[in-house]
Order: C-alpha cells, then structure tokens, then sequence
C-alpha cells in the first residue's frame, strides 16, 4: 500500500483507484447495454450544432444538411452519397454510422412507421382487431401518391389495410386507418404526437399519416431507427408485414417497395420519397444473432437508395459484432472497505455487459476498474461503488457502473475508536 493510501485510510478520507483488469479486449463502438431502456440507449449526443437544428424550421435543416462528404464511425470517416445517415446496434444501441442524424428532414413514407405504431397499439390492447372492416371515405379515396385503390364507399378488413399501408406504401390505406380510429386524421396525428416524445422521439413531429409534404412535418434519422427498434421491440406478433414481399388487392397486384426486403437482405421496414426529402429507406436485418438498423435519406434514385442501403448494411455487419464481456452478478474486482466488518467488498456487473465491438480492435483497448479507495462502511448490496473503464485509441472513454456484490456493516464504536488511533486490524 502506498503512503497516500495508508494515510487516507487512518483518516477516514478516501483516494481515486484505477486498477487494471485486462487489456485487448476490443475497441468500443459506442455504448454498453446494462438493461436501461432502448431510449436511454439510443438518446442523442446534443451538440451546440444539433441544438441550433433542433430550433430551425424543417426548411432550413433541410438545406443545412450536408449532400456529401463522410460519416462519422468509430473506424473513422466513412464515405456516404446520402445526405442523411444513421446506423445502430439494435441490441445495444451502439452508433455504428452517423451523419447529420439530428438534422431534421422530410421523412416522406417513412412517417408510416409511425402510423403503424399506434396501429399496433391499438390492437395489441384490442381497440380495434383485424378482422374488423373500417369504411372508405372521399378523402381516403382521393388521395394521392402511391395506392393501394381502397373502393370508395365500401369497407375494408384492418388487415388489408396494414398491409397496403406497409407492403404497398398505401396513402390511402393509412387515411382509412387514422379515420377508423381517431375520428379523423388530424385527431390520430395529435396521438402520433402525443406518443413520439414517450418512445423517445426527440425531434420529430406530424403533421398528417402519409409523409406527404406538408410545413412543419419532419423527423431525424435519429428518430426514425427508434420507432423502427420499438416497432421491433414492442410488437414482433405485427413487424412480419414489413418483410411481406407482395400483396394484391382489388385484383391489384403489388411488391414490396423495399428492395432490401425483396432481396432477402432485409426483414424490414420502409421506404419512401418526397422532392425534399429525396430518396429514403429504413432497413433492419438480424445475422449471426446480431440485429442492426439502418436509415438514410436524400438518395438521388430509388437504385442509389437501393445499393447505399445495401451498402452501409453489408458494412455494420463485416465491421462489428456483440460480445458479452461480463455476466450479471459476475465478480470483476474486490474493493477495500474502511470501518467495515469486512475487509473488502465484491464489485459485480449489475447486469450483463454487452458491448458492440469494431472487428479487429481486439489488442488496441484496455479495461480497468476507477473506484473511490477505500469504500466507507456501511456498504448496502447493490449500492454503486465504482465503474468498469473501457478505454481504445482516439475514442472518449466508456463508463459502465459496478454495484457493491454484498452488504458491509459498520464496525462498532469501540471497534471503529481502535481502528481510528491504529490499534485495531485495518478494514
């Protein structure tokens, strides 16, 4: 024991420790999941540029948004076409990609996701069902874009209608859905709204349930890989109709407009395209157990869509992967405790430390555990005591919590006078 740290404990006072586990364990992508919710996980970073965005009209990001020019990764700079990037670890919530993701941006058909959100909450809770038939008024009929040519006048089976609105991107499918629900499509809009910032939605708002243009109805790609990870998450009895590959209706025949889907490089999600927005798609694909998301907007072509959505996939899977580097309740290291029945406490991970780790970082990282030495008694199970370090070249590092693995009590006052005037066993 050093001197600061002998003089430190017949103090009482405690001083930083920093011990070493192991290094070479990989380099970090960006996060660590310890069970906190996916919207702790995936809560933006705000920098003063993103909250300069965050107050600017939806016109004005839009021209702010950078056309070219690279992404930032945990690898580096990474080249995209998009004007808008994102990609995540769905497990963990680590970026992998991210190029102006809290910029906000015309999100066009890809405001479905939203729309189908609160579909599906609606019957998971059974406030409406699927075998249930919604009417088809003027204004569902006479909208414009893309189709699935509900009749009007007649009524149509919810499930048709799920499906024209993800499989065919049905305009009017989802006004047929909005007004079965709410009333009209402005009511089911305020519920979008209401909702968005529950999920973690942080810059997005709706202004209708088509992604059609409209001032002031805007997203993030930030956003948009969240609702896509709750869609996941909180409905997987309904995310099968994102990866459906056709569906006919009123003898119409339509693929899927997801290309990624179509070619079985993807399970999910949407697409979509406005003048302002470009070209856009929302993609997520499980393999090797691991699932990542990933959005872009502001393609030029549905064909540049189609291969830069490839593209960045077929890159987050060749360049990460998962790896759980401690189990829940797992002794990492032993801390001594200061006027303690015990000498020491163990420190154990509250839960199952997974990480997202850049393929071939495996000897450029460190980990190591930063706690206050010595820990003053009483120590309850479960308290915080210190943190796992997990530290890699040209990255900030990584801090994850470590909890007391057992209960200290206190010395007694007899024992605590002794210990104090040195006379006692150092604890």
């Amino acid at each position: 024991m050093t001197a600061s740290k002998m003089q430190a404990k017949r103090l009482g006072t405690n001083v930083r420790t920093r011990r070493s586990l192991f290094g070479g364990v990989a380099g970090l992508a960006a996060c660590a999941s310890l069970g906190r919710p996916l919207a702790a996980l995936a809560k933006p970073h705000h920098h003063a540029a993103h909250s300069k965005a965050a107050t600017a009209t939806a016109a004005a990001t839009d021209a702010l948004a950078p056309v070219g020019g690279p992404a930032n990764t945990p690898l580096g700079p990474f080249d995209t076409v998009a004007r808008w990037a994102y990609v995540v670890d769905y497990d963990t919530g680590a970026v992998l990609l991210d190029k102006a993701s809290d910029v906000r941006m015309a999100p066009s058909s890809l405001t479905k996701m939203m729309t189908a959100y609160i579909v599906f909450g609606m019957l998971a809770t059974g406030r409406i069902h699927l075998e249930q038939a919604l009417p088809v008024s003027e204004k569902a009929w006479r909208t414009q874009g893309s189709k699935m040519f509900v009749p009007l006048g007649e009524s149509v089976l919810v499930s048709d209608l799920v499906q024209g609105m993800l499989i065919q991107s049905g305009n009017d499918a989802c006004i047929v859905l909005a007004e079965g629900i709410a009333g009209s499509e402005e009511r089911f809009v305020a519920m979008m709204n209401e909702e968005a910032p529950k999920i973690g939605l942080e810059n997005s708002h709706f202004m209708n349930v088509t992604g059609l243009p409209a001032e002031g109805h805007y997203m993030t790609a930030r956003d948009v890989a969240t609702v896509a990870s709750h869609l996941i998450r909180d409905f997987p009895q309904y995310y099968h109709y994102f990866g459906e590959l056709d569906f006919t209706y009123n003898k119409i025949h339509q693929g899927n407009r997801n290309v990624l889907v179509d070619k079985g490089l993807a399970d999910g999600l949407k697409t979509g395209h406005t003048d302002a927005g470009g070209y856009g798609l929302c993609a997520s694909s499980k393999r090797n157990g691991n699932r990542v998301i990933v959005v872009i907007n502001g393609t030029s072509s549905s064909n540049e869509r189609a291969h830069e959505g490839e593209r960045l996939m077929s890159w987050a899977f060749a360049n990460f992967d998962n790896a759980t580097l401690f189990r829940k309740g797992q002794v990492i290291d032993h801390a001594p405790v200061w006027m303690g029945e015990s000498k020491e406490v163990p420190l154990v991970a509250g839960a199952d430390i997974v990480m997202t780790l850049p393929a071939g970082w495996q000897q450029r990282s460190h980990i190591s555990v930063d706690y206050a030495s010595p820990v003053i008694a009483p120590v309850r199970l479960g308290q915080e005591c210190g943190a796992l370090v997990i530290s890699a070249p040209n990255m900030a590092d990584i801090r994850v919590p470590l909890q007391a693995g057992a209960s200290v009590a206190k010395l007694g006052v007899v024992a605590r006078a002794m210990t104090r005037l040195g006379h006692g066993p150092a604890r």
